[in-house]
Protein backbone atom coordinates (compact mmCIF):
# COMPACT_ATOMS: atom_id res chain seq x y z
CA UNK A 1 0.00 0.00 0.00
CA UNK A 2 1.37 3.82 -0.77
CA UNK A 3 0.28 7.03 0.06
CA UNK A 4 -0.97 9.07 -2.89
CA UNK A 5 -0.50 12.57 -3.50
CA UNK A 6 -3.93 14.11 -3.51
CA UNK A 7 -4.55 16.58 -6.32
CA UNK A 8 -6.02 19.91 -5.11
CA UNK A 9 -7.80 22.73 -6.88
CA UNK A 10 -6.86 25.09 -9.46
CA UNK A 11 -6.19 21.23 -10.79
CA UNK A 12 -8.03 20.90 -13.76
CA UNK A 13 -7.89 16.86 -13.31
CA UNK A 14 -10.56 17.68 -10.63
CA UNK A 15 -12.88 19.27 -13.37
CA UNK A 16 -12.83 15.87 -15.49
CA UNK A 17 -15.88 13.73 -15.69
CA UNK A 18 -14.80 9.61 -14.37
CA UNK A 19 -15.61 7.05 -16.26
CA UNK A 20 -17.21 3.77 -15.48
CA UNK A 21 -15.51 0.62 -14.34
CA UNK A 22 -15.82 -1.74 -17.00
CA UNK A 23 -14.87 -5.16 -14.66
CA UNK A 24 -13.15 -4.55 -11.08
CA UNK A 25 -9.76 -5.84 -11.18
CA UNK A 26 -6.47 -6.84 -8.44
CA UNK A 27 -5.58 -3.15 -9.79
CA UNK A 28 -8.54 -1.61 -8.79
CA UNK A 29 -8.43 -3.20 -5.63
CA UNK A 30 -4.79 -1.95 -5.16
CA UNK A 31 -5.83 1.54 -5.73
CA UNK A 32 -8.89 1.18 -3.39
CA UNK A 33 -6.36 -0.19 -0.76
CA UNK A 34 -4.07 2.99 -1.43
CA UNK A 35 -7.11 5.70 -1.59
CA UNK A 36 -8.05 4.16 2.27
CA UNK A 37 -4.50 4.68 3.35
CA UNK A 38 -4.08 7.83 1.65
CA UNK A 39 -7.80 8.95 3.08
CA UNK A 40 -6.79 8.06 6.56
CA UNK A 41 -3.86 9.80 6.20
CA UNK A 42 -4.64 13.13 4.94
CA UNK A 43 -7.09 13.18 7.44
CA UNK A 44 -10.66 12.40 5.86
CA UNK A 45 -13.74 10.91 5.57
CA UNK A 46 -14.07 10.11 1.90
CA UNK A 47 -12.05 10.09 -1.06
CA UNK A 48 -12.84 9.77 -5.00
CA UNK A 49 -10.30 7.86 -7.59
CA UNK A 50 -9.68 11.07 -9.48
CA UNK A 51 -8.59 13.22 -6.12
CA UNK A 52 -5.55 10.88 -6.49
CA UNK A 53 -5.34 11.56 -10.22
CA UNK A 54 -7.32 8.39 -11.48
CA UNK A 55 -10.46 9.26 -13.65
CA UNK A 56 -12.33 5.96 -12.59
CA UNK A 57 -15.60 6.08 -11.02
CA UNK A 58 -14.46 4.38 -7.71
CA UNK A 59 -14.90 6.33 -4.00
CA UNK A 60 -14.02 5.34 -0.76
CA UNK A 61 -15.98 6.26 2.66
CA UNK A 62 -14.59 5.53 5.95
CA UNK A 63 -16.89 7.87 8.86
CA UNK A 64 -14.47 6.29 11.43
CA UNK A 65 -16.22 6.85 14.89
CA UNK A 66 -14.32 7.46 17.88
CA UNK A 67 -14.35 3.99 19.87
CA UNK A 68 -15.41 5.71 22.79
CA UNK A 69 -18.46 8.07 22.03
CA UNK A 70 -17.79 9.58 25.80
CA UNK A 71 -14.54 10.65 25.25
CA UNK A 72 -13.75 14.49 25.47
CA UNK A 73 -13.10 15.66 22.27
CA UNK A 74 -9.41 16.16 21.55
CA UNK A 75 -8.09 19.47 21.99
CA UNK A 76 -4.20 19.33 20.17
CA UNK A 77 -3.12 16.74 17.39
CA UNK A 78 -1.17 15.23 20.00
CA UNK A 79 -4.59 14.48 21.67
CA UNK A 80 -6.07 13.50 18.27
CA UNK A 81 -3.70 10.75 17.29
CA UNK A 82 -4.50 9.16 20.64
CA UNK A 83 -7.95 8.64 20.07
CA UNK A 84 -9.29 5.23 19.09
CA UNK A 85 -11.55 4.80 16.18
CA UNK A 86 -13.83 1.97 15.08
CA UNK A 87 -13.56 1.67 11.20
CA UNK A 88 -15.70 0.60 8.86
CA UNK A 89 -14.68 1.39 5.60
CA UNK A 90 -16.81 1.47 2.35
CA UNK A 91 -15.93 1.48 -0.98
CA UNK A 92 -18.65 2.72 -4.42
CA UNK A 93 -17.99 1.44 -7.76
CA UNK A 94 -20.17 3.26 -10.29
CA UNK A 95 -22.76 4.22 -7.80
CA UNK A 96 -25.83 6.08 -9.09
CA UNK A 97 -28.23 7.56 -7.14
CA UNK A 98 -32.17 6.36 -8.10
CA UNK A 99 -33.98 8.35 -5.96
CA UNK A 100 -33.73 11.04 -3.41
CA UNK A 101 -35.79 12.77 -0.85
CA UNK A 102 -37.19 16.25 -0.73
CA UNK A 103 -36.18 17.05 2.88
CA UNK A 104 -33.09 18.84 2.67
CA UNK A 105 -29.94 18.38 5.08
CA UNK A 106 -27.45 20.94 5.83
CA UNK A 107 -23.49 19.97 6.90
CA UNK A 108 -20.35 21.81 7.18
CA UNK A 109 -18.51 20.20 4.18
CA UNK A 110 -14.85 20.57 3.73
CA UNK A 111 -12.91 18.34 0.88
CA UNK A 112 -9.21 17.48 1.31
CA UNK A 113 -8.79 18.85 -2.54
CA UNK A 114 -10.07 22.24 -0.80
CA UNK A 115 -7.87 21.62 2.19
CA UNK A 116 -9.16 23.33 5.45
CA UNK A 117 -11.94 25.23 3.63
CA UNK A 118 -15.40 24.54 5.06
CA UNK A 119 -19.11 25.72 4.17
CA UNK A 120 -22.89 24.72 4.58
CA UNK A 121 -23.84 22.54 1.81
CA UNK A 122 -27.80 21.54 1.38
CA UNK A 123 -28.38 18.36 -0.02
CA UNK A 124 -30.79 15.77 0.08
CA UNK A 125 -31.35 14.37 3.45
CA UNK A 126 -32.12 10.98 2.29
CA UNK A 127 -30.98 9.23 -0.99
CA UNK A 128 -31.49 5.50 -2.58
CA UNK A 129 -28.37 4.62 -4.61
CA UNK A 130 -26.73 1.17 -6.42
CA UNK A 131 -23.06 0.63 -6.54
CA UNK A 132 -20.57 -2.45 -6.85
CA UNK A 133 -18.34 -3.29 -4.04
CA UNK A 134 -14.71 -4.01 -4.70
CA UNK A 135 -15.32 -8.07 -4.91
CA UNK A 136 -17.67 -6.82 -7.82
CA UNK A 137 -21.07 -7.18 -5.78
CA UNK A 138 -24.06 -5.22 -6.33
CA UNK A 139 -25.44 -3.46 -3.91
CA UNK A 140 -28.85 -0.94 -3.35
CA UNK A 141 -29.78 1.00 -0.34
CA UNK A 142 -31.10 3.44 1.12
CA UNK A 143 -29.34 5.72 3.04
CA UNK A 144 -29.59 8.59 4.84
CA UNK A 145 -27.04 11.22 7.68
CA UNK A 146 -23.55 11.66 6.96
CA UNK A 147 -23.18 8.32 4.40
CA UNK A 148 -25.64 9.97 2.85
CA UNK A 149 -24.31 13.75 2.87
CA UNK A 150 -20.76 12.04 2.03
CA UNK A 151 -21.57 9.75 -0.84
CA UNK A 152 -22.96 12.59 -2.31
CA UNK A 153 -20.07 14.85 -2.11
CA UNK A 154 -18.04 11.79 -2.89
CA UNK A 155 -20.50 11.28 -6.51
CA UNK A 156 -19.96 15.27 -7.11
CA UNK A 157 -16.13 14.58 -7.91
CA UNK A 158 -17.27 11.76 -10.49
CA UNK A 159 -18.78 14.30 -12.54
CA UNK A 160 -16.40 16.83 -11.84
CA UNK A 161 -17.77 19.17 -9.22
CA UNK A 162 -16.42 20.57 -6.68
CA UNK A 163 -18.60 21.31 -2.69
CA UNK A 164 -17.37 24.61 -3.25
CA UNK A 165 -19.96 24.89 -6.62
CA UNK A 166 -22.71 24.37 -4.59
CA UNK A 167 -21.91 27.99 -3.31
CA UNK A 168 -23.38 31.69 -4.02
CA UNK A 169 -20.38 33.19 -5.93
CA UNK A 170 -19.81 35.48 -3.20
CA UNK A 171 -18.87 32.85 -0.91
CA UNK A 172 -17.08 30.69 -3.58
CA UNK A 173 -15.15 33.67 -3.82
CA UNK A 174 -14.32 34.59 -0.25
CA UNK A 175 -13.24 30.67 0.66
CA UNK A 176 -11.08 30.75 -2.03
CA UNK A 177 -9.25 34.06 -1.17
CA UNK A 178 -9.01 32.25 2.34
CA UNK A 179 -7.20 29.01 0.75
CA UNK A 180 -4.87 31.26 -1.18
CA UNK A 181 -3.73 33.22 1.62
CA UNK A 182 -3.53 29.91 3.59
CA UNK A 183 -0.81 28.55 0.77
CA UNK A 184 1.06 31.82 0.97
CA UNK A 185 1.23 32.31 4.50
CA UNK A 186 2.68 27.90 4.53
CA UNK A 187 5.07 29.05 1.81
CA UNK A 188 6.45 32.10 4.13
Amino acid sequence: MAILDIIEIPDNRLRQISKPVERVTDEHRALIADMFETMYDAPGIGLAAIQVGVPERILVIDLQRPKDPDAPEATSEAEAEKIEYVHDPKVFINPVITWESDELSIYNEGCLSVPAQYADVDRPARIRATWLDETGAAHDAELDGLLATCLQHEMDHLEGILFIDHLSKLKRDMLLKKLEKSRRAKAA
